[in-house]
């Protein structure tokens, strides 16, 4: 597998689809070409086909064929971020940003926790509140909300949403079991990857909307998802 993921990757390219990468490419280093997307080319890893969502298209240019970073490191789970200051794309939990796969506990204060209890008691029967006692180092919990159906946490780079509705219903997914045997699974309605899983009598949704986080790192958060004391 590593093989695999050194040989894919060396033929990726950023294809414009991580954030923010558009603006730092633009003027003197933006050089025009012709080249085609190419539709007829689908993602095979392991004898497993992968759907990236129909937005993320590889592109043929000159006989050569190019495939988005993004698709890549999210079927692999590789984690991939841009560095804007350093015009690089980081492939890899190290990858010498500061970058990395490893958990934090998130320290939630008072206030936080009371924001988020109040949000859980606005639904009859859904009061218990939950939230994942863990992020990835880097990122930070902003705030919590409450949409017609459910609660919506929100960190730097990750959506925590909760309800007692299962959203993965109705598309195409990929089933993962995760490190505490908890069944899950991969959906992507638009271009931005779901985790969901069921937890007690709920059900959780964990993405990145920035895609600055990888699905592996995402599903060890899930894990770390409980009860609010």
């Amino acid at each position: 597998m590593k093989q695999l993921r050194k040989s894919m990757v060396a033929v990726a390219v950023l294809g414009m689809t991580l954030t923010g990468a558009v603006g730092v490419y633009a003027g003197a280093n933006l050089e025009k070409i012709s080249a085609y997307l190419n539709h007829s080319i689908g993602i095979k890893v392991e004898g497993t086909a992968y759907n990236t969502g129909g937005k993320l298209t590889p592109i043929t240019y000159k006989n050569t064929t190019y495939l988005p970073v993004r698709a890549i490191a999210d079927v692999l789970n590789v984690p991939v971020q841009y560095d804007a200051k350093n015009n690089q794309v980081l492939i890899g939990s190290h990858s010498g940003n500061g970058q990395t796969s490893e958990l934090t506990t998130v320290k939630y204060s008072d206030a936080q926790l009371k924001e988020i209890k109040s949000a859980f008691a606005k639904f009859d029967g859904f009061t218990t509140p939950y939230a994942p006692n863990q992020m990835i180092q880097g990122d930070v919990y902003q705030k919590t909300g409450t949409s017609e159906d459910g609660v919506n946490m929100v960190f730097k780079h990750m959506t925590v949403y909760i309800s007692p509705r299962d959203y993965s219903h109705g598309y195409d997914s990929t089933p993962v079991t995760l490190s505490n045997g908890t069944k899950a699974k991969w959906y992507t309605p638009d271009d931005t990857a779901m985790l969901g899983f069921q937890f007690h009598d709920r059900y959780v949704t964990i993405s990145s909307p920035d895609h600055s986080l990888s699905k592996a790192q995402l599903e060890k958060v899930a894990v770390s998802v409980a009860q609010v004391k």
